[in-house]
Parts: structure tokens; sequence; C-alpha cells
């Protein structure tokens, strides 16, 4: 095994460090849920959140604040999960209770067989960003972008943590800034959104013919199951586990734990709230623009269709805007996608026995591979299927069934492996009793419309 020295996922007491104390002190060290920001900011809002307004309207605008507000406490018992004992997401899913099929659980199963399906989407977000280039350049066409985009992402990619980290937050930071300058903008239009309407989406309302979009919405908006299971790799590799050190239970270990949690805490609910922000931006512009002018999205000309939502706002030139915005939101998307598919798989291939996970070289070898096989895949996938719009809902809808996994591990997480000396308080018990119950009863209305969808 190579050193444990340079080695984030071996914990080793004398890399352990005290947690800075102050909060500009803690802004030093966020990070990793801003590469999910990058991650969220993408096909959920740009394609997903923005159909889904389209389609809706104004009175499904809950349903977007839940979706971003409700997560974010299993997303928290999650990354403690990874702090105070260094292990890794398949690892923790592997240590669940429950029937085995080999060497791996049931939960790690589920998890593959909704990470195929989410192929689809991926897919989608590639053949989103081929597309958008070939408007750009019309001469260009889409399918000769595919090879270009696919060898520019796996290269920044495999120059590790660092510049996924990087890279994530510079396209986060354009791409909200455009979207939120659009929506203002609208403002001193004709379409401009009142208050009325803003509080007729808060009434909960959810009629029948949206309720897979609704779905589609809720799985792919605000942290995702996925995205939580792979908020545990960026804390790992950014050193939060490290530097909380391995458990022994003494009074300094204690402390650096809930230090540390403190930290990631912070990180999580930053991130929450730029992600909130952005994909509420997005669902009123699909809202106000698209579903107002009768624009229903197809795939047909999808991108052409979502392009209204600036140029409605801020004139014709404005698609130029929304075509730059668009190619970066998606490719952040792609990034931290590819980021965290190859260490996700790598993982899983190390609970299946393939390979020693906790082995840098071994490890480091197989993320590589895994960084230029599956965006060589998705590119075959959207070439196959060529519909973007639904690849994207379908894998958005799929990412429920990743968030039934993470209920039930978060509960176990909770109540049968936090050590008693790192226990919450009761305001944090409500919120994750919260979460939970939000996610269930959303999967549980998701499945009695679809079934009667089926019935029909």
């Amino acid at each position: 095994m190579t050193d444990a020295h340079d080695n984030p996922y071996v914990l080793t007491a004398e890399r352990a460090e005290a947690p800075p104390a102050t909060w500009l002190g803690r802004t030093k060290y966020l990070g990793p849920g801003l590469i999910l920001t990058a991650s969220i900011v993408g096909s959920g809002e740009l394609i997903g959140t923005t159909i889904f307004g389209a389609r809706a309207g104004f009175i499904c605008f809950w349903v977007i604040l839940v979706s971003c507000l409700v997560k974010v406490a299993l997303q928290i018992e999650f990354g403690k999960y990874a702090l105070y004992t260094g292990k890794s997401t398949m690892a923790a899913l592997n240590g669940l209770p429950g029937p085995r099929f080999g060497r791996a659980g049931w939960a790690i199963w589920v998890w593959l067989v909704v990470m195929m399906v989410k192929l689809l989407q991926v897919g989608g977000i590639v053949g989103g960003v081929a597309t958008l280039l070939a408007m750009a350049f019309p001469s260009v066409p889409v399918l000769a972008w595919l090879p270009l985009i696919v060898i520019a992402n796996c290269a920044f990619v495999s120059r590790g943590y660092s510049a996924i980290e990087k890279g994530s937050i510079v396209m986060t930071v354009l791409f909200t800034v455009t979207t939120l300058i659009s929506l203002l903008a609208l403002q001193w239009t004709g379409l401009a959104v009142t208050g009325e309407e803003l509080l007729s989406g808060l009434a909960f309302g959810l009629p029948k013919e949206v309720i897979f979009y609704a779905w589609a919405a809720f799985g792919i908006t605000g942290i995702g199951g996925d995205e939580i299971l792979v908020y545990n790799y960026w804390l790992i590799e950014k050193g939060y586990a490290a530097k909380t050190g391995p458990r022994d239970d003494s009074p300094e270990w204690v402390a650096r734990a809930k230090g540390w949690i403190t930290v990631m805490k912070m990180d999580a609910l930053i991130s929450m709230v730029v992600y909130t922000v952005v994909t509420a931006a997005f669902y009123l512009l699909g809202a106000a623009v698209l579903h107002r002018l009768g624009q229903l999205p197809d795939d047909k000309d999808l991108l052409r269709q979502l392009s209204l939502i600036y140029t409605q706002s801020l004139g014709p030139w404005a698609k130029w805007l929304y075509l730059a915005g668009g190619i970066i939101v998606l490719i952040s998307t792609m990034l931290a996608a590819t980021g965290a598919w190859s260490r996700q798989f790598a993982d899983a291939a190390g609970q299946f026995g393939f390979i020693n996970f906790l082995d840098k070289a071994q490890r480091d070898k197989l993320i590589k591979v895994f960084t230029w096989l599956f965006p060589c895949l998705w590119a075959l996938v959207f070439v196959w299927f060529r519909n973007s719009a639904m690849m994207v809902l379908v894998g958005g809808a799929a990412t429920m069934a990743v968030l039934f996994v993470v209920v039930f591990a978060s509960i176990w997480f909770r109540f049968r492996t936090l050590p008693a000396s790192l226990k919450p308080g009761r305001g944090y018990d409500i919120a994750l009793a919260i979460s939970i119950l939000a996610i269930l009863a959303v999967g549980v209305q998701a499945l009695v419309g679809a079934v009667q969808k089926i019935m029909q």
C-alpha cells in the first residue's frame, strides 16, 4: 500500500489538525459543497426545472423550494459519517444491514441499477453541450462536437480534485450571475412576475398532469440522492476526515470532530443557499416566459425554446449570452459528474473485491480509467437516443430511488453508528425528520400517480 501520508482515504494521527475557530477561517476550507453546486446548477436547472416551470406555471414553485431545502440534513448526516469514520461512500453503504448478493449489500446493487438509468441523464447533458455549440457555430454539426467535448472534459478532470473544485466554482459564479440578471431584467418587461403569482406558487398545489415532472424535478433539483453519496468523496479529498483523525474517542478527537463538522455544515449550507436561489430563478423564468407564451419545450427545438428566457428579458442579443451560459453550466455538470462517477465506480469495484480502494496507486489508476470511459459512454448514449429533454427527466426520476437508499442510510447513521459524544441537538433531529418525511411523501405520491397513469 502507498504511503498513508498522501492518501486522504487512510487516516493517520499525525495528520490530525485543529479546526478553524472563526467564520473567516472556515471559509478557507469551503469547496466540496461548491462542487456539488456546479453539478446541481446544470441539467436540473437549465433543462429539468425550466421545463417544469413551463408546463406547470407558478403553481408548483413550492416543489422547487422544498426540493432544495429539505434534503440538506441528509447531506450533513452523510458528511458527518465520513468525518468520524473516514469511510468512503460505498464502504458506508456496504455496512448497512440487509441482504447481500456476493460481496456487496443490497444498497450498492440498488445504486448500480439506478446509475445505469442515469447514463441517460448525463448523456443528455453531453448532447446538450454539443447542441449549444452547434447553435453557436452552425457550420459544425452536433455529432462533430462530441469527441472534442469528451477529450477536453476528460483531460481537465484527470488533473484531480483541485482542478475540479476551481473549475466548478468559476463556472457556477458565471452562470449564477447571468441567470439572476435575466430574472431581474424580466421585471421591466410585460412578463414581470407579480406578488400574487409568487403567492400562488406557495399554496402547495400539484396538478395531476405535471406529477411526473414534479417527481423528476424533486429528484434532480437541490441536492439529489446521487450528489449526497458523492459529497463524502469531496469531503475526504479536501482533507476533512484526515484532519479529524482516526477515531479514538478522546476529548481531543471529539473536539476536532465537532469543529470539522461545523466547517462541513457551513460548506453544505452555503452551497444550499446558492443552488436554491439559482434553481428558483430558473423555475420562475420558465413559468414567467415559456408558460405564458405557451412554449412547452420539446426535444426537437428544446434549446432554442429555452433561449427565450433570456431573449424575452434582455433582448435578441442575449441569445449569445444564453449560448455561452448554457455551455458553461452544462460543462460544469459534466465535469462534476465525471469526477463523481469515476470515484463511485472505483469505490464500488473495491467493495466487489476487484481492487483495494484504500491503496492510492490502485485507486488512482482505476479512477483515471473511468474518467475517460464514462464520458465516452455518455456520448454514445446521446448518439443512440438523441432526446436530451427526456433523457434528463428520466434520469432525474430515477434519482428518487437513490434518495430512498439515502434516507435509510441516514437513519442508520444517526441512530446506530453516531458516537454519543457527537449527538446533535433537537433542532437538527427535527430538520432530519422533516427531510425524511418530505422525501417519503413526494416519493409515495409520485408512485401512486405513476401507477394511476399506467392503469388509465
